[in-house]
């Protein structure tokens, strides 16, 4: 299960690879499934076991866990931050600090509302003089800066939503990757499965990881060789989209070349930030909440 509701180019390499087959050469038949909002997302149809592996946020891991949720992080896919903080110039922002006495509009999570204060404290604001727009799931786009819906707004992603056609110029933007601006580092987003199905069906979980990364770094080596298998998709996104995006958020897939290595300075002080702001009650299980020995041998 996917992260989102609909694919995008974060998942190119899972297309890509059974697209050509990878997948299949190890005996695997891979069903690639969005989540319907009713039912929860990947964490929650994990939990239920109405899927075998899901693609979810590192923060919403640690939350399911500390409620007692046995889900575990077993490959990183992204090594960023993928959120950005945008305006336009003619609201007179021109820094996160500016955002103090402005609307900004979020889907207000206890995880976002928190980064949204973390980012303007950390230019000197007061977070405390930020006004909440309750955009729920939607990102606004930069014409709604300009209609007065918003003077700003966090949770769109530098690699997707920035990217869609617009009728505000380029340079009348400001857009603001939050790890540029203060924010701490994290994986956005992990693969990850139910405890029970690493305990009885690990090898399935081995080859699906190894057919996994061998689509995420031919995507990284060509990006453009997964357009064919996006499209067949979301054909409602134009190519011209998902070619700018591609090379983009495949430069997220890896570190020092390595695909699927989750790391702890990505993971552990993420989790104490989360339980700085509210949102964890204790850090301590982070630890348990993810592993790399299902990656294949030359990564673990």
């Amino acid at each position: 299960m996917l992260e989102y509701f609909h694919p995008w180019s974060n998942a190119a390499g899972l297309y890509l690879a059974r697209d050509e087959g990878w997948f299949d050469e190890l005996g695997l038949d891979v069903e690639l499934v969005v989540p319907d909002p009713a039912r929860g997302d990947a964490l929650a149809h994990l939990a239920r076991h109405d899927v075998d592996i899901g693609v979810f946020p590192s923060n919403r891991l640690f939350v399911q866990r500390e409620l007692g949720h046995p889900l575990v992080g077993i490959a990183a896919v992204n090594h960023r931050g993928l959120e950005v903080v945008q305006t336009v110039l003619s609201t007179g922002i021109r820094r996160p600090r500016d955002l103090a006495g402005r609307r900004i509009a979020l889907n207000p999570t206890p995880r976002g509302l928190a980064m949204v204060r973390h980012l303007v404290a950390a230019d000197g604001g007061d977070p405390d003089a930020i006004i909440v727009v309750d955009s729920g799931v939607r990102e606004l786009p930069p014409e709604s800066f300009l209609e007065g819906e918003a003077d700003a707004s966090f949770g769109s992603y530098w690699a997707w939503d920035t990217l869609l056609p617009t009728g505000v110029p380029d340079d009348q933007r400001l857009i603001w990757p939050v790890d540029q601006i203060g924010a701490p580092a994290y994986h956005s987003y992990l693969l990850g499965a139910h405890e029970e199905t690493l305990a009885t069906r690990g090898e399935l979980v081995r080859h699906f990881l190894r057919a996994a990364r061998r689509g995420y770094l031919a995507v990284v080596q060509d990006p453009r060789r997964a357009l064919p298998s996006l499209e067949r998709v979301i054909p409602y996104f134009p190519r011209s989209l998902l070619a700018r995006s591609l090379p983009l958020i495949a430069s997220t897939w890896t570190h020092d070349g390595r695909w699927g290595v989750q790391r702890e300075a990505l993971l552990h002080p993420y989790a104490h930030w989360l339980v700085r702001h509210g949102i964890l009650e204790d850090a301590s299980q982070s630890a348990q909440a993810w592993t790399n020995a299902f990656l294949p041998d030359d990564e673990a």
